[in-house]
Formats: C-alpha cells, sequence, structure tokens
C-alpha cells in the first residue's frame, strides 16, 4: 500500500484533498508514496505561524530556544534508523545519508551550543558598541536586533532533505520565528518523516513548525514584509519566486542559494606525485560520486596546469574506474542513484549539451552498468568531460548537469586560473589544493569576491580537513552571482538573517535599561555591601564600586620587572623612556597597573564570586609614572544565567589616575552563583 503524505498543520496531521503525486523510488521506479497539499488553507498556515509560533518562541529567551533546538537534534539521532531505510529509497549510500541524516542533526547541535554561549539569556542582540551623539553623554546611540514578527517559510532541495531542513530551522527558531518547511516532492517521505520526529519529541511550542508536502499554491500572495523566505535550489526557481511582485511589494526578505558551478584548482606548484596532486584527484572523484554528484557545492570544473592535463585525466579516470555504481543494498556499491527518472533525464540533457563542446573521457551518457535495476531505477554513470581550450568553452561555465558530471582544464598561468574559476560568476566552493602559503593570498585576493568559501588543502591540512563541499554550522554557506548572493549557516550570523537591525537613540539610562546591559553614562548606583558579595540575581546592574586609591612607586615598577622578567626600556631605562614621543619617561607596566587595580577591588574572603575566567577589550589610556595614585570604579554591566546554580558576571573596569583621568579600561568576567 502506497503512504499518503501528510501535511502539518495549525498542528495537526492533514491530508491533502488531491489524489496526490507520487512519489517514486530511485531504484526500481515504483510509487513510495502520494503527496499533495491541495485543500490547504495557506493564509491560515501563515497566520497560525505569526499569531501563535511565533509569539510563542518570542516569549522564550535566546537559551530557551537553544535548549529546545538540541532537545530537536537528539530526537533525530534517537530514532535515525528509521531516517536511514527512507533514505535508501532516495538513492543515497549509506555515507550519503549519514551526511543528511546526522550532519542535520548536528547541524542543530552546533546551533544550540553557539545559542548558548554567544548570545545572552535575553530576547535582544547587542550589535556593536554605544555610539555617542551629545557632547555632555545624555544621547547615545546603540545597534540592536529583535525578532521578527512574521513567519518563516523554508522551501528546500531535494538533496539533502534532512540536512537541508535543519540547516535552516535551528537559526530561524533561535531567532524566535515561526517555520513553515516545504521540502521537494521526490524526497518528500523523508523531511516528513523527521518532521514528524520533531512534533512527537513534545519540545516545540505550538504553532512553531508547520510542513507542506505539495504545492505550496498561492502563500507568496500572503506574505508580509515581517516574513523571511529561504530557498535552495535551481537558479531558474530562485528568479521565479524571487520575482513574485508580492516580494517586491512588501520588501519580502529572500535568502537564495542556488546550484552553481564550483570550481577547483590544482595549484602550479603541485606536481604529479605530491601530496597535493593525490589530494585533488581523489577530491574530485568524491565531489563526483557522493549524493551520485546531487551536491550544490559538487566540483564541476576542475582546473590543472596545462602540462598537467593528462596526467590529472588519468589519475582521474583510473580512480573513477573503480567506483561501483548501483543499489546501496548491495555489497560493494560505492555510488547510489540520482533521485529520480526525472532528474537523471535531466542530467543526461545537460551531459550531452556539455558534449557539443567537449570531450567525454570517462562514462557513458546513456548507459550504465549498476548492480540494481538499471532499467528503472535511477542509475547514472559518472562522467568526466575535458576541454582543452576552456576560454573558448561556453557551456561548461554555464551549463550544470547536477549530478556525477565533472569537466577537466587546463590554465596556463595562476592568474588564468583565478581568472577562469571566476568565470563561473559566482560560486558556493572553490577549494585550491597547494602547499604554497603566499599563493594562497594571491588566491584570496583574486578569486574572494566570486566565492561563497574558499578551501585551501594541503598535506598538513588534509587529515583534519572537511573538504571541498562540506559546508560548516559555524561557516557561511552561500555565495554571489550564479550562487544566490545569500548567506546560510555562519553559526550567529544566520540568527540574525531573522531579526531586523535597527539603532536606538536615547540617553544611556534608557538604553541601558532596554539592553539589560550597563552603558558608559547611566546610573551607576554605590552601597554599603560590596559587589563581590552579591549572588548574580542580586546584582542590579550599574552598582559600582569605587575604590581607594594606590600610589605606584619607583621602587613598585623595579620589584615588578625583576619578579616577572619584563625589563622593557620604558620601565627601567630612564634615558630611553625620555626619549620616547609615548611615554617621556619610566612609566609602570601595564601589568602591574592591572595588578594593583584588582588588588584595590578584589574581595578575598569566598562568597558569591565562584571563579574569574577573563578580560576583554583591555586598553592602556594614559601612561602611569612613578609616584602616581590610581584608583578603580567597578561597575556590574552585564549577566547572563548560564546554568540552575551560576551565571556569567561582566563587570566594567575604569582605572584612573589622581586627577581622574582614565588610565586603562576593560571587561572582566567572572562565574558567579545563582
Amino acid at each position: 500500500m502506497t503512504t499518503r503524505l501528510q501535511n502539518y498543520f495549525a498542528d495537526r496531521w492533514v491530508d491533502g484533498t488531491g489524489a496526490g503525486q507520487p512519489v517514486r523510488s530511485a531504484l526500481d521506479g515504483q510509487a513510495v508514496a502520494l503527496a499533495g497539499s491541495e485543500g490547504i488553507d495557506f493564509a491560515a498556515m501563515l497566520d497560525h505561524a505569526r499569531s501563535i509560533g511565533s509569539p510563542a518562541l518570542r516569549a522564550m529567551n535566546f537559551h530557551q530556544r537553544a535548549g529546545i533546538i538540541k532537545a530537536l537534534g537528539q530526537a533525530i539521532i534517537e530514532r535515525k534508523e528509521e531516517l536511514y531505510a527512507l533514505s535508501a529509497q532516495t538513492g543515497a549510500t549509506r555515507a550519503d545519508s549519514w551526511i543528511d541524516i546526522e550532519g542535520g542533526a548536528g547541524t542543530l547541535f552546533t546551533t544550540a551550543s553557539k545559542g548558548r554561549r554567544e548570545l545572552p539569556d535575553d530576547v535582544i542582540i547587542v550589535d556593536g558598541d554605544l555610539e555617542a551623539i551629545g557632547k555632555t553623554g545624555s544621547f547615545a546611540g546603540q545597534h540592536i536586533y529583535t525578532s521578527l514578527q512574521g513567519a518563516a517559510l523554508h522551501i528546500n532541495a531535494f538533496n539533502f532533505p534532512v540536512w537541508g531542513m535543519l540547516e535552516k530551522l535551528g537559526p530561524a527558531l533561535m531567532a524566535g520565528m515561526a517555520v513553515i518547511v516545504k521540502p521537494a516532492t521526490a524526497t518528500a517521505p523523508l523531511a516528513e518523516h523527521a518532521v514528524r520526529i520533531m512534533i512527537e519529541a513534545g519540545v516545540l511550542p505550538a504553532g512553531a513548525l508547520q510542513l507542506v508536502v505539495g504545492a505550496i499554491g498561492d502563500i507568496f500572495d500572503h506574505l508580509t514584509c515581517q516574513d523571511v523566505v529561504s530557498f535552495t535550489g535551481s537558479a531558474e526557481t530562485a528568479i521565479k519566486l524571487q520575482s513574485h511582485p508580492v516580494m517586491a511589494r512588501n520588501a519580502v526578505r529572500f535568502v537564495a542559494e542556488r546550484d552553481s558551478l564550483n570550481a577547483s584548482i590544482l595549484a602550479p606548484d603541485a606536481a604529479v606525485g605530491s601530496p597535493e596532486f593525490d589530494l585533488f584527484v581523489k577530491e574530485v572523484v568524491k565531489e563526483m560520486t557522493v549524493k551520485a554528484g546531487q551536491k550544490c557545492t559538487a566540483i564541476r570544473r576542475a582546473f590543472v596546469p596545462r602540462a598537467l592535463l593528462d596526467a590529472a585525466q588519468a589519475a582521474l579516470t583510473e580512480r573513477l574506474s573503480g567506483v561501483i555504481v548501483g543499489d546501496p543494498a548491495r555489497e560493494g556499491v560505492h555510488m547510489g542513484a540520482l533521485v529520480s527518472l526525472a532528474q537523471r533525464e535531466d542530467v543526461r540533457a545537460k551531459a550531452r549539451a556539455l558534449a557539443q563542446e567537449c570531450d567525454l573521457v570517462f562514462g557513458a551518457i546513456d548507459d550504465v552498468e549498476a548492480l540494481g535495476d538499471a532499467q528503472n531505477g535511477a542509475f547514472q554513470s559518472p562522467l568526466l568531460f575535458r576541454h582543452d581550450r576552456p576560454w573558448e568553452a561556453q557551456a561548461v561555465h554555464d551549463v550544470e548537469a547536477f549530478g556525477p558530471v565533472c569537466t577537466l582544464m587546463p590554465y596556463d598561468t595562476e592568474q588564468d586560473a583565478i581568472a577562469l574559476a571566476n568565470r563561473g560568476l559566482g560560486s558556493l566552493a572553490l577549494s585550491v589544493f597547494t602547499h604554497d602559503a603566499e599563493m594562497v593570498r594571491r588566491f584570496v585576493l583574486g578569486a574572494g569576491a566570486f566565492h561563497g568559501r574558499m578551501v585551501f588543502v594541503d598535506r598538513d591540512s588534509a587529515r583534519e580537513s572537511t573538504g571541498h563541499g562540506s559546508p560548516l554550522p559555524m561557516l557561511i554557506h552561500g555565495g554571489p552571482g550564479r550562487a544566490g548572493g545569500g548567506e546560510e549557516l555562519g553559526g550567529v550570523r544566520n540568527v540574525k538573517h531573522y531579526m531586523q537591525r535597527s539603532a536606538v537613540q536615547g540617553h544611556p539610562r534608557v538604553l541601558s535599561a532596554l539592553i539589560r546591559q550597563w552603558l558608559p553614562g547611566a546610573p551607576q548606583p554605590v552601597g554599603a555591601d560590596h559587589p563581590f558579595r552579591k549572588r548574580l540575581g542580586e546584582l542590579e546592574l550599574g552598582y559600582t564600586l569605587h575604590t581607594a586609591s594606590r600610589t605606584i612607586t619607583l621602587e613598585d615598577i623595579e620589584h615588578f620587572a625583576a619578579y616577572t622578567g619584563d625589563n622593557f626600556y620604558a620601565h627601567m631605562d630612564e634615558v630611553a623612556a625620555a626619549a620616547s614621543p609615548i611615554f617621556g619617561g619610566r612609566v609602570a607596566h601595564g601589568y602591574l597597573i592591572l595588578s594593583f587595580a584588582a588588588g584595590l577591588f578584589v574581595d578575598p574572603a569566598p562568597g558569591p564570586v565562584l571563579a574569574n575566567f577573563g578580560l576583554e577589550h583591555l586598553r592602556f589610556i594614559k601612561p602611569v609614572k612613578p609616584g602616581t595614585s590610581i584608583k578603580v570604579a567597578l561597575t556590574a554591566k552585564a549577566k547572563s544565567l548560564r546554568t540552575p546554580t551560576m551565571g556569567e558576571m561582566r563587570w566594567a573596569v575604569a582605572v584612573t589616575n589622581g586627577d581622574d583621568e582614565l588610565v586603562a579600561t576593560y571587561d572582566l568576567l567572572t562565574m558567579n552563583a545563582v
């Protein structure tokens, strides 16, 4: 019996009212499911996300949202074998599915971890420092991010139905936006089951996640300026969606990650037999065969020095000849099937276009030896093309066969290689195999503007390198031009795509209350209790300790130099220090100032302060000469809960001299008991 996939609408699983579109196995062409979204009220779906799901998420702080995201990743891992079983029908090998399923869960774990570590236990992100505007400090500006109040519509590609969904889902939930997921129909059974797993985990608030397993109908007609559309797929579809009149009229945010003609370059310093040559060959073949080449980051164009063209072809064809295509369940299979017969026909049509100007040096476009149902399964031979005059080529720089297809081409100089890579007019990834560090800089300066990610691989990095085509959750995934001009992933950067950056202006007292962080110019109340005697929950932001003074003597400076071994001339040589345009005589060590400052404000007895774990933004403002007194203002600047029993306390430390001139400033970080 063919499974009927369901939509998840307004916290209920519902069938489409139509007959449904068959979803067929990539292995034998048999229908495995029906998908359809007829009858769904898309305006109501958006309204449910905006009025129920997003407000529930916005009511939580970043750390609470991070807890949900982590729990979703754990749910996927706990039931991963259910997803592996479904993934096999998409033509994916176990290794392919690992990237999709466990890699997808991994992006959730990373998103959750970075949210906990890099975002406050609040709902506002502070962007940059306070901008002084008024002369007296009573009027200032601050950039912040707040959550958009709409819904995130995620339209995903067929090649990674789990990873592609989760790498978008985590940042949107972190930002406080409810998500509507629209997977590609060809792999919708896998995406639908992953959504079931997450819903059944019981950690998502109502309305936070909805699913469409068919056409998206008129949903674009109901988008507003508070919504975000994130799309992965072909340039043609992206252009069609982005040109919808509502997108322009309402300035709806559109994040596109489009397929591109990614390149890999064997640099001029690599010779046959060098580690870089061998790594290049291995990587090109891997990128052709992982997921049967159905990766938006896959290597479509491979460039080598002209003198190495024949050797590179021989090495690539030798390695490709060992690739066994077939049903991933069959022993010895290295590469599975394309996702569907329709996709196979599209790949073959694009390969024929390439064959009009290139030589096919490995594989057959229309024939394939496969361990499986070669007639009804979507199996495809790896295809390696060669073009000896790449600047005379057109299709090879414009046509992407989204499958196990790559074209090998020569270049004449380093600048020629850079220009040919840029001829793709924007890509998601460029990899360069070189052991020359100076060459890396030249490649970045020459090609960086055309590529979203550049990977440099050599004998030193190969062991830990993630390779050409592996997007990482902490690094951006996207690229200019043909690649769509958008960004996904990138840690906290991606969270901000679902938030509004605003400039707020007012008195520092008002801005401090807004961002829950003391700012210069805001009140600094004092009290009888030393701030280190107060628990995290008792500390009022702005609460300040003004210390007594301490005079720094010449004996202090010489003792510090002898004890630490820091005999820099500014501290120990009066003649040289006097000649300095900066010092004008001997001065105290900067770290002596810090040490004496700590001695002035630290309360030594055991108490709520559990540990000092660092300082940030240290600046030495004015030299301190022997005989100068210093004092400290220690101000509670910001706090963030880390566990139920302790949290991070940030203190603003201002060290001044006897004339109240600023000598040094920094942020002190302590871990405090709640």
